[in-house]
């Protein structure tokens, strides 16, 4: 059996121009090695602020590499340079919002500057996009917040069952 493949994209001009290290893409990886059981593997990328480069990222990773889950952090404030959302939209045949806007009100229990993010989520072809702030410790208060919900997400687009370890994170499931 084939590994699930999940997209992490870091973005950032910084860290794709090695002047410093992508302690974002690496606490993604981090804690969804501590959720799933299920064997997976990354397909990581650290791009610069670009929507062409993200977008045509986005694809490649959903199209090509066939990844159920697509998590980015960076790019989802109110600078000029951050165009992620916009990128996430623009590959999207269907927008989910409802994942920014937990993550806004959890982040916000954290810091009043949440209200400035801009992070949504969405669906193409068989793989969800979900945008996470650039921060390694508002990634996890996002992550543990959204994550119950994308394996039933995932089941409903037609990709493959993520199985989790429910002592970390309980995923939610109906019962059939």
């Amino acid at each position: 059996m084939n590994k699930i493949k999940i997209g992490i994209l870091t973005l950032s001009d910084r860290a794709s121009a090695g002047i410093y290290e992508d302690l974002s893409g690496k606490a993604i990886i981090n804690t969804l090695n501590e959720y799933l059981v299920s064997e997976w593997e990354p397909v990581y990328e650290v791009i610069p602020d670009d929507r062409k480069l993200i977008e045509e990222a986005l694809k490649d990773m959903a199209d090509t590499h066939e990844c159920c889950l697509i998590v980015t952090t960076g790019g989802t404030g109110p600078d000029p340079k951050d165009l992620t959302p916009e990128a996430t939209e623009a590959v999207c045949e269907r927008m989910m919002p409802g994942f920014g806007e937990l993550m806004r009100q959890v982040s916000l229990q954290y810091v009043p500057t949440a209200i400035l993010s801009r992070q949504t989520a969405g669906i193409r072809g068989k793989s969800l996009i979900v945008n996470l702030p650039g921060k390694p410790k508002s990634i996890r208060e996002c992550l543990d917040a959204v994550f119950p919900a994308i394996p039933y997400c995932i089941d409903l687009i037609d990709g493959p069952y993520l199985e989790c370890d429910e002592n970390v994170i309980k995923p939610f499931r109906p019962k059939k």
